[in-house]
């Protein structure tokens, strides 16, 4: 078995000399300015549609939160109620407003009172409750 080298010598290679690079320059015959930005039917709609959602979603967030009236609000008779075991916003109301509506009384009394909804009532709490006029 025998093994071959080759010694032939690597390319000499010029380190010092570099490419050549033309660079090339245009210039424009005349400079005019840039036309102003117009604004097209289809922008126009664009620009009306978004500013009306955002018009929207402002309404719908704060819209429900303020109520303006004609009328000012007329007082209403109050009596106090001390919570007894066993009573409810329901019962309460029921009991003060036999012939009204029971979901609008419970309603008075839990804003006459600022009350949580859902909140327990604890035994002992006196209560604003309106009364038949």
């Amino acid at each position: 078995m025998s093994i071959t080298l080759d010694h032939t010598p690597f390319p000499v290679i010029d380190l010092t000399r570099r490419p050549v690079v033309t660079r090339t320059t245009y210039r424009a015959g005349s400079t005019t300015p840039a036309a102003p930005l117009r604004l097209t039917g289809r922008g126009r709609v664009a620009i009306v549609a978004v500013a009306l959602a955002v018009i929207s979603a402002v309404v719908i967030v704060f819209g429900s939160a303020v109520v303006a009236t004609d009328t000012a609000a007329e007082p209403g008779i109050v009596t106090t109620v001390t919570v007894q075991p066993g009573q409810t916003l329901w019962s309460i109301a029921a009991e003060a407003r036999p012939d009204a509506d029971i979901r609008s009384t419970v309603d008075e009394i839990i804003k006459l009172n600022a009350l949580e909804d859902g909140a327990s009532l604890p035994i002992g709490t006196t209560l604003a409750v309106p009364v038949n006029d």
